[in-house]
């Protein structure tokens, strides 16, 4: 009988564990892709919201399981891919900008989940600074995604 009360009040704990671990786990509009992000990065740098209103900050969960993890990045590398592209092309222009706010807004996320994110804002910002033949990029591309970088630090 006592184990049974042992066994029973086992599985109420780890029901409730995981149901807590839900609560802080990646919300749903962070798993749509590339697109969503982009979309939403069309509104930096002002308040750029996924769907459901949530923060791309929001996407870095401190309690993310790996493939959510795996997810997340995919679509922000992605998406700080395509940015980077437009960003050489018109440097000083809205890609910059937007591609500044997906970094500032990231990093942001990052700061309270205790080094699980360090691997996907490295591959962030190689994506985003990338260069090709590392030729330096130009002034005006560094102005604007700082700008971005600083709102999506600030509201991302």
């Amino acid at each position: 009988m006592r184990r049974a009360l042992v066994l029973a009040a086992l599985a109420i704990g780890l029901l409730a564990g995981s149901c807590g671990s839900q609560s802080d786990g990646t919300p749903v509009a962070c798993l749509e892709g590339s697109g969503a992000y982009l979309r939403a990065l069309g509104a930096a740098p002002g308040e750029v919201r996924l769907d459901e209103g949530t923060a791309i900050s929001d996407c870095l969960a401190a309690n993310q399981n790996g493939g959510d993890l795996a997810t997340v990045g995919t679509a922000t590398v992605a998406a700080a891919t395509k940015l980077n592209a437009e960003a050489r092309a018109a440097p000083g222009g809205n890609a910059n900008v937007a591609l500044g706010y997906l970094l500032g807004a990231a990093t942001h996320g990052a700061e309270d989940t205790e080094g699980i994110h360090a691997e996907l804002l490295r591959r962030l910002t190689a994506a985003a600074r990338y260069s090709p033949d590392n030729r330096p990029l130009p002034a005006a591309f560094a102005k604007a995604y700082r700008r971005g970088y600083d709102a999506g630090r600030e509201n991302g």
